[in-house]
């Protein structure tokens, strides 16, 4: 198996121009199965330079468009699709791409590996004392034993017999299951491109390491009008112009929200679970003012933990929420005025996970790309882009921003300079 290729290069440097331009090279002799988060990045971007890329159709498919996918790789044909046609990608597709001779090019990182929380620890040891399941000693991979189980428990445990049969469950101390997407699709194609940014930081890098997939580094780089790929060196990243772009907020509202010293822990998953309703209150009238003081509602782009989304919304910027982790998509490129209400860590469990299998874990650099992925869906990805105003309340989340624009290392903590240096302007600060 080749390499996979990271195509690593900040979000705006041309990636997806550079993909588009690949393949409409060599439409005419090689075969394309391109991937995207989004259904309208698929009709308003790729298809219009791309249009002999098929888009599957469930109509096609009598009601699946999986199936219909199936019937254009039989046919030689060059495809477009989503990610979540991507993930459920089975051995019959494997098969049919084996034997074929197809590139593969994927927008952002794929979703390769879901906690099965249908499934509890008793029912993993009830599955073990029934033999129906036994967990390979060294890799912890779940096999199926029984073909033909048809127990009270059939329905259930279904997915697991169907998913385990094809290598793709792990478990993790005998008390949870995951599901990996197949391995086996990123060394079946001719080459594969992965479009992304900090990818060192993100699961699907620690996937790979699990897997033992090797992967190679390349960026963007532009010659007159022609996208080109080019040595990997982020040092040539111009960080310094987003420096003068981004108006950070500096202020007592990055600390009054909390009565308790600050740790770095401050509006992550943990601390919303335990903040009370002063807090979450001062820390909702704090974004009202902020978005107040900067413009008008339309203008206006926040985001929050799922679970807070409703507690924290407000007058002027209810309208503006997007996901945390939303990627790919240029629809937001004319807001100016954003805040970022939480803290991102790596979900304990997958770490665990991860780390068992002997997987070095970079929380930070995974809460900052992150952080940058949706800062990018602002005006700061437009070459013309002009200032936009960034409410980020937790100190955490503020000092790797710091650090990844100076070209520091992305690591957090509480002795860190960038903490005390910062935390001492804003002293002395109030709103921008």
């Amino acid at each position: 198996m080749k390499e996979v290729n990271i195509i690593d290069s900040i979000m705006g440097s041309g990636k997806t121009s550079w993909a588009k331009q690949y393949m409409n090279k060599y439409k005419d002799f090689q075969n394309f199965i391109y991937v995207t988060p989004y259904l309208d990045e698929i009709e308003n971007n790729v298809l219009l330079d791309c249009p002999f890329l098929t888009q599957p159709c469930s109509k096609k498919g009598k009601g699946s468009k999986l199936k219909d996918f199936k019937n254009l790789i039989k046919e030689g044909k060059s495809v477009i699709t989503t990610h979540a046609l991507f993930g459920l990608f089975d051995k019959e597709v494997i098969e049919l791409i084996e034997n074929s001779d197809y590139i593969i090019i994927i927008d952002e990182v794929a979703n390769v590996i879901e906690q099965i929380n249908q499934i509890s620890k008793d029912d993993i040891k009830h599955m073990l004392d029934s033999k129906l399941i036994e967990i390979e000693e060294g890799n912890n991979k779940v096999h199926w034993l029984v073909n033909d189980y048809k127990g009270v428990f059939q329905s259930k445990y279904i997915n697991i017999k169907e998913q385990a049969e094809q290598g793709n469950i792990y478990s993790y101390n005998k008390e949870i299951l995951f599901w990996t997407f197949p391995d086996k699709v990123f060394k079946i194609f001719k080459e594969v491109y992965i479009l992304t940014y900090l990818f060192d930081g993100q699961i699907q890098r620690y996937y790979y390491d699990m897997f033992n997939i090797s992967y190679k580094y390349y960026s963007i780089k532009k010659v007159d009008e022609i996208y080109e790929l080019d040595e990997y060196n982020p040092l040539k990243e111009n960080r310094g112009k987003y420096k003068e772009i981004l108006n950070i907020y500096i202020g007592e509202s990055n600390r009054n929200y909390t009565s308790n010293k600050l740790t770095g822990y401050e509006l992550s998953v943990t601390w919303f679970s335990k903040a009370n309703k002063e807090q979450l209150n001062r820390l909702k009238k704090n974004t009202y003012t902020y978005f107040r003081k900067h413009g008008k509602s339309d203008d206006n782009l926040w985001t929050t933990i799922k679970d807070m989304r409703t507690k924290l919304q407000g007058k002027g910027y209810t309208k503006g929420f997007i996901p945390w982790n939303t990627r790919a998509t240029n629809n937001y490129q004319e807001k100016h005025n954003l805040a970022f209400l939480l803290n991102i860590y790596m979900n304990p469990i997958e770490k665990r996970f991860f780390e068992n299998a002997g997987v070095k874990v970079n929380q930070d650099l995974l809460a900052v790309s992150s952080l940058l992925q949706w800062i990018w869906r602002s005006n700061i990805r437009k070459e013309n882009a002009t200032q936009v105003n960034l409410y980020i309340p937790s100190l955490r989340m503020r000092t790797l921003l710091y650090q990844w624009l100076d070209h520091k290392e992305v690591k957090f903590g509480m002795e860190n300079v960038y903490v005390v240096y910062y935390e001492a302007e804003q002293r002395n600060k109030v709103f921008n």
